[in-house]
Formats: structure tokens, sequence, C-alpha cells
């Protein structure tokens, strides 16, 4: 499978629970506002088109944050959290457009179904320990949401305190195991039609179906490309089942988030990842390692079978991919790590294999976005374009 070169995207992270050269002990920064919008101001200037907006116990609101954001850059997209069970369909697909109507156009979804069951337990999720369940959740969440989304676009007049504002809309009814809703609707209509682009991860079976039947763009974290690839067979596997079963034929990109580190040696580029953990307490990793046996998330349970197996090899688990953040850090804690045309060579080999979406991050995200900008977005266009040229002259 190949990507063209004008459908590859870069987006950077915004650090909602601090941030620092080092993981693992004390914060280093505080998530200020202040802060979060130089971190968005920068991955802007450094050529990133959007931002993503993490969610969990730990984090701010991506909501609010998301707001902050888009008041303060001119083209960035922040890309939010919606998480099914935790707040209403109709009220999510409302807070979705009000952002995108007030960013002009520039927000997208990212629908998080799981996270660890002690996570979700705090939140006031029933069916924290129900993995499928709450994917079966999403799936009428998202339906709802969608379905509402698409009607509100039949919206054309507005009236000055008036209480009519859905009377040209139609009304969505739905009855499921979750949920039943009778006459919902929504306003404002989105900007982006029919509705704003939706991301969406999950490992397993039941994530990798639901996201094949409402998602624009799959996301991955980063494993050695043989197992991408695999994971990119079988989602198009499910689309042809779902073709078969319900006539649902729908696009899907393929999207990695991972961390990145470049420097213009090697040697330096090794040295720098090291540095990250080197102040990492010991507490903190037992911890860590707590926390991740207690997950029910497949794509976190691959992470830690990835962590173990490169033990031995100081964490590398293929050319530039390392996994040593791991031992702190859960979720899409592998970092490419190399020069910038190291580390650009396994960006193509990922764009290559599918992958059109990618989501970098590093330690400190200010420093980084600036360095990646500077050093690693020029060299991976540069290729992506003389591979372009290469094929429009075959």
């Amino acid at each position: 499978m190949s990507t063209a070169v004008q459908d590859v995207e870069f987006g950077w992270f915004i650090p909602t629970t601090g941030d620092g050269k080092y993981i693992g002990t004390e914060l280093e920064r505080e998530s200020t506002a202040g802060y979060m919008i130089q971190v968005a101001q920068a991955a802007e200037e450094a050529g990133y088109t959007f931002a993503l907006i993490p969610t969990g116990g730990g984090c701010l609101d991506a909501w609010i944050v998301g707001s902050a954001i888009a008041t303060h850059t001119k083209v960035l997209r922040p890309l939010v959290a919606m998480r099914p069970g935790l707040i209403s369909p109709i009220t999510a697909a409302r807070m979705a457009t009000s952002l995108d109507y007030i960013s002009n156009g520039r927000v997208a979804i990212n629908v998080v179904t799981g996270g660890t069951p002690p996570d979700l337990v705090a939140m006031g999720d029933p069916l924290a320990f129900s993995h499928d369940e709450r994917y079966e959740r999403t799936l009428e969440f998202m339906t709802i949401v969608k379905e509402v989304l698409i009607n509100s676009n039949t919206h054309k007049s507005k009236y000055l305190a008036a209480n009519e504002n859905y009377r040209e809309i139609k009304k969505v009814h739905f009855k499921g195991k979750y949920y039943e809703i009778e006459g919902g609707a929504s306003y404002p209509p989105p900007v982006q039609k029919p509705h704003p682009p939706i991301y969406f991860g999950g490992s397993s079976v039941a994530g990798k179906r639901t996201a094949a039947e409402i998602a624009d763009v799959y996301l991955m974290w980063p494993e050695p490309l043989g197992w991408i690839e695999e994971q990119i067979d079988e989602m198009e596997r499910i689309r042809k089942e779902l073709r078969q079963e319900k006539g649902i034929d729908r696009k899907l990109r393929y999207g990695l988030r991972a961390q990145v580190l470049v420097r213009e040696t090697e040697e330096a580029a090794w040295a720098a990842a090291w540095e990250i953990i080197s102040k990492a307490d010991k507490k903190a990793v037992e911890q860590s390692n707590v926390r991740f046996t207690q997950t029910d998330a497949v794509g976190q349970k691959r992470q830690n079978q990835l962590r173990s197996e490169s033990e031995e090899n100081g964490y590398v688990i293929a050319p530039n991919l390392w996994a040593g953040l791991s031992i702190v850090r859960g979720g899409g804690a592998m970092m490419l790590v190399g020069t910038p045309e190291q580390v650009a060579d396994r960006i193509i080999e990922y764009v290559d294999a599918g992958i059109s979406s990618f989501i970098f991050s590093g330690y400190p995200n200010l420093e980084e976005a600036e360095i990646t900008g500077k050093l690693l977005l020029p060299v991976v266009k540069r290729k992506l374009q003389q591979q372009k040229n290469t094929a429009v002259q075959l």
C-alpha cells in the first residue's frame, strides 16, 4: 500500500500533564495556559498542521485546552478527545461543532474508548471493566454523533432571541443497547462538511471493527514495520467483511502516534534519548509496571511485549525505534531516534506501508517541536516529493 505525498499530514502534541527534559521524576514545567499555547504556536511555526491534546486522569480537559489553543493559533487544528460513556452523544456533538465554529473549521475529533480500569472507575464509567462492551457503546455513541452532525447541516436560518433553532433540522431517533434518543438535534452546524474528521485508536478486534465503521483515521502506536503492516492488513480484512456483511464501504486512512528525537549525529541522538530516562525514580518505574499490568488495552499489551523483548538489546526494537521511554511512560512511548536522514527514512517506510497521518512529540515538547521543524520535517517532505517525482516519471 502506498500513500500520495499530498495526503501525508504531520501533527504535534500538547503536554497537559506537565513537561520537561526528563520523565519519571519531578515536573520541570507546569502545563499552564501560557506554556501550552507557546507549544502550540511553536508547533504551528515548525510546520505541523494539527496537535493532539491527550486525555486521562492526569490530563487537563482536552476541550478546554483545545479552545484556548484554537484562539491563539491561525492554522493549527486541535485534535480533542471525545469519550463515549462519559458524556451524552448530543452534548458531545454540540461541543464539537461549537469548537469547529469558533476555530473556523479547524477542530478534529479523537474518539477515546478505553483507558486503565482505575482511571475509568474514577471517571464514573460503568463499563470500566468491560472491554468489548465499551466498543459496542462507542459504536452506538458515534452513530448518533455523526447522524446529528450530518443532519445539522440542513440548518440555514438564524433568529435572534427565538426558540426555533432546530426547526429545519431532521431529528435523530435511535434505540440501542446503551442509548435511546427521541428527537435529537444539535446546533450550530459544523463548518467542516459533513463533519470534522474523526480519529480513532484501538488494537483489539472489537476496536478495529468499530474504527472501520465510524473513523476517518485509524491510529496506531509505533511498532516494527512488519507489525504495522499486519495491523493494516487486518483492518483491510475487516473492511472487506463489513462490505460483505453490511454494505459499508468507507475510506479509511492510517495514522501513527510516536515520540521522535533527531540530532545532527546518531551518537548525539542516542545520548539525548537515554538522558530522558536518566533521572527516572525507581518508585516511578515500579508504579508504571503495576499500571501497565492492570490494563485491558490490547495496544498497551503489545507495547509491554515490545519493551520486554527488547530489554537485553538496550530497548532497541527495530532500526531507529526505541522502547526506552516505556519503562515509565504508557501509551505511545516508542521513539524514533537518529539523524534527520535516518528518522526520515523510517517515516517513509511507514508511509509506504500505508500511514498518512503522523502525530509526534518529544521531551520537552516546546524545544523538540522547534528542532524537528528545522531538522526533520524538511527532510521528510523532500523525500516524499522525490518519491512523487519518481512515480510521475514512471
